[in-house]
């Protein structure tokens, strides 16, 4: 069932983070994994004409959201990042990964998405190069003043010392104009769909952002 879903999650990023969720209860799964893994499938039941709709007309300028959970996940307090690029409004990459350790601060948790984030954005205008479309500056939306600080200035106070050095490359490519950093509020993060559980109001305004729409 979980093999299935996570197949489906190509074409419908509305479920990625529940099935991830419940991705890591295969080893030992209870009956209440079971019950969640059926909600899921009911929902898509509900849901057969939703998909990923890319207008003709669209823009084509490469932005990116990228948000964390900081200690999220209840069994081992590790957060769970999430990213998701758009050319224009045509929704082309997206991911939903709990992290390998457990993060010490917010901005940690964010700062670790963000160089991810940015990873993802640095390998995408390679492959648009190819195509003869050169981006500068890409946006990479964050809803965390203090990483969007850390990721102009990593200075080593107490706050950030034991960020691993690998995510401070950002500074560089920040320094280079491939990327920049912009502020973004919570309630316009659209990568919280890929983080958190969210309300049905909050669910369906994101899940139209991706552009997720009915198609006959």
């Amino acid at each position: 069932m979980i093999g299935s879903l996570l197949y489906l999650t190509a074409s419908r990023p509305d479920i990625l983070f529940s099935v991830c969720l419940c991705a890591r209860f295969q080893a030992c799964p209870k009956e209440s994994h079971l019950h969640a893994v059926k909600r899921i499938f009911k929902y898509l039941a509900y849901t057969p004409s939703l998909g990923l709709w890319y207008p003709r007309k669209s823009s084509f300028d490469l932005h990116t959201y990228s948000d964390a959970d900081f200690g999220g996940y209840k069994v081992d307090r590790k957060s769970t990042s999430g990213t998701c690029q758009f050319l224009g409004n045509m929704l082309i990459s997206w991911f939903s990964k709990k992290h390998n350790s457990v993060a010490l601060s917010t901005t940690e948790a964010e700062y670790i998405v963000v160089g991810s984030c940015c990873a993802q954005i640095m390998w995408m205008k390679q492959q648009l190069l190819d195509y003869g479309f050169n981006f500068e500056k890409v946006p990479i939306k964050c809803d965390n003043t203090s990483a969007i600080c850390l990721g102009k200035n990593p200075v080593h106070h107490s706050r950030t010392k034991h960020i691993d050095i690998r995510y401070h490359f950002i500074k560089d490519h920040i320094e280079k104009g491939d990327i920049e950093l912009v502020f973004v509020p919570t309630q316009e993060q659209v990568a919280d769909i890929f983080t958190k559980p969210l309300d049905e109001q909050t669910f369906l305004k994101f899940r139209l952002e991706l552009g997720l729409c009915e198609i006959e």
